[in-house]
């Protein structure tokens, strides 16, 4: 009967981020989570500048029974950390490597680390308050992570889940044929036009 706590009808996954600017990242995540028709509340949350915003988010997403938490962050990347500290609720953490300091200039900036410090300080915590780490940038697997956990509780995701990846088995399959019947040259010219 819990199928109908469906996830397509109440947000069972929060997206949060630090910044507005973080927004060009983390969207993937929230692309692959719609494709698969899982609904998620997105917010922004910063761990520096509204930290009582922070404990609360914290408090919400356990009384709404949110069931993962996907947070991007960018330069000393604390929310991740910062949020599982206040929460029962899984946390999967994206580094991000582009931020902007939101001063005057309209313009991104690359993080002095090259978002090394984002996945250290994501990826470092301390034993007890553990968060999941993906790549740096890679949203998208915060989300695939994200429905994989989801999917123990829901059979039906389960099953588009591993739709999902017949798919890119056989989309790369059907790429090396091309390749192997055009050869190199004539495949890359045509996969990646300038």
């Amino acid at each position: 009967m819990h199928e109908l706590v469906a996830y397509s009808k109440k947000p069972l996954i929060g997206i949060i981020m630090g910044s507005s600017s973080d927004s060009k990242v983390m969207h993937s995540a929230a692309v692959i989570l719609d494709e698969f028709s899982v609904k998620h509340e997105d917010q922004i949350v910063s761990a520096h500048r509204t930290p009582t915003r922070l404990s609360d988010y914290a408090k919400h997403a356990e009384i709404e029974g949110f069931r993962v938490i996907i947070a991007g962050a960018g330069g000393s990347a604390h929310l991740p950390g910062m949020v599982a500290s206040h929460t029962i609720v899984p946390v999967i953490g994206v580094p991000i490597m582009v931020y902007n300091d939101k001063g005057h200039s309209d313009k991104f900036k690359f993080s002095a680390f090259g978002g090394l410090d984002s996945l250290l300080s994501i990826s470092e915590m301390p034993t007890g308050s553990p968060v999941v780490t993906v790549g740096v940038n890679k949203a998208a697997n915060a989300g695939l992570y994200a429905i994989k956990i989801l999917a123990n509780e829901f059979p039906d995701l389960k099953k588009k889940l591993k739709k999902y990846k017949e798919e890119q088995h056989k989309s790369i399959i059907r790429e090396s044929d091309e390749l192997r019947r055009m050869g190199l040259a004539r495949f890359t010219s045509k996969k990646f036009k300038k």
